[in-house]
């Protein structure tokens, strides 16, 4: 039975450490002597032995679900603490495949993965989300997709100009590492199974008789969320390229490389073979275009007099009344006919209002009723209202 190569007064239960540790230092893939586990004395571990193992070491604990979804948290207060919504976008999006990141790390499995230190959860690292980034706006500005506003020149303003180039400039945006909230509560394990394996690593001749080699590696399952954030450097680019920060022009372009990217080209390892794929979510879209209108609003209304906020509150009772009343005169009128009742509520309520502006345009409403639908025992009544409306300070 395979063991983790780690000493026995640790002991061989390792479900409270974290993914990554599980991975990189406690997975049990060795002998009894700490060498690797062997297969018709050969030094690679066998795919069967591998699996059990991965599967184990991905399997997320309470404490690991709770922290994956702490940091996203924080990570979004953070970004709203440094960056104001004029200045930053933020982009919810869903793996439609599995995705992979980090293979190229050494590990005893020869398939490494990126796990974010100190918590040994997986993430996608700033750097790789402005390379896909950046690929998918020069194929942009390529024109072989079509029209569109990229350039190379507002490639180099927004991502920074290439290493070698003579004028060296850092780009408007910062790009932000990503933490995967993983659907379920395990990473999922993927096989890969190359068929020359005789040519690439013992060298021998190519053909077609080579007998395939199941590879294990740790994925992020499909249906898992990722919250991209992209801070831009206003000030930056205002000077550089003052067209693009006029009516977030810049932004219009980033979320055009985010299609492309999301559609085209995918995040992190093995996307040629359709790995790292997502769509945006357009649930978390609507509710996050939701809250920022309210907080928009709200920011509006904190600066109005407290006139106006009063007014606000009882146009929507002037216009509803007044919409009530056009529909009544369309026929005759009739004493005791339910628009008195509704006149009779305004008129209650109009006249509790302090506000000038409100109670003025209540008037004015109110005396317009007088030429068609009020009885000849009422008319005094209704016309002292209008006075009191009127004459009366807010």
């Amino acid at each position: 039975m395979a063991i983790a190569a780690v000493p026995d007064y640790l002991g061989r239960n390792f479900s409270t450490a974290s993914p990554g540790l599980r991975f990189g230092m406690y997975l049990s893939i060795w002998n009894d002597d700490f060498s690797e586990t062997k297969s018709d004395g050969k030094p690679s571990i066998k795919a069967k032995e591998k699996v059990e193992p991965l599967k184990k070491a991905g399997r997320l604990n309470p404490n690991d679900q709770a922290t994956m979804k702490h940091l996203l948290v924080r990570q979004q207060a953070a970004f709203n603490t440094v960056t104001r919504a004029a200045n930053g976008l933020q982009l919810d999006a869903i793996t439609t495949a599995p995705f992979a990141t980090g293979l190229g790390n050494e590990h005893p499995t020869e398939n490494g993965f990126a796990f974010l230190n100190p918590y040994g959860l997986p993430y996608l690292p700033a750097s790789g989300v402005k390379g896909v980034l950046r690929q998918a706006a020069r194929e942009l500005a390529s024109g072989d997709w079509g029209e569109s506003d990229w350039s190379g020149d507002y490639i180099n303003t927004l991502f920074g100009s290439e290493p070698g180039s003579e004028k060296l400039r850092r780009g408007a945006f910062i790009f932000w590492d990503v933490i995967p909230q993983i659907k379920g509560d395990s990473l999922a394990v993927e096989i890969m199974t190359p068929h020359h394996t005789h040519y690439y690593q013992d060298q021998q001749t190519p053909h077609d008789s080579g007998q395939p080699t199941p590879i294990s590696f740790l994925t992020v399952p499909a249906g898992s969320g990722f919250t991209f954030h992209v801070q831009c450097d206003f000030a930056m680019l205002s000077q550089a390229a003052p067209e693009l920060a006029q009516d977030e022009r810049w932004k219009t372009l980033l979320e055009e490389v985010f299609s492309h990217a999301f559609d085209w080209l995918g995040f992190g390892a093995k996307t040629s073979v359709g790995y790292g794929a997502m769509q945006e979510d357009q649930v978390k879209k609507i509710a996050r275009e939701r809250q920022q209108a309210e907080q928009q609003e709200q920011e509006r209304r904190a600066t109005l007099s407290p006139e106006d906020l009063a007014y606000e509150e009882n146009k929507p009772v002037i216009d509803k009344f007044s919409e009530t009343f056009e529909q009544a005169r369309k026929a005759t009128y009739q004493p005791g006919q339910e628009f008195d009742s509704k006149r009779n509520q305004f008129i209650q309520a109009a006249i509790s209002w302090e506000e000038t502006r409100s109670r003025l345009e209540a008037a004015t409403v109110l005396g317009e009723t007088l030429k068609w639908g009020v009885s000849k025992k009422g008319k005094d009544r209704l016309k002292a209202a209008v006075e009191q409306l009127q004459g009366k300070k807010g």
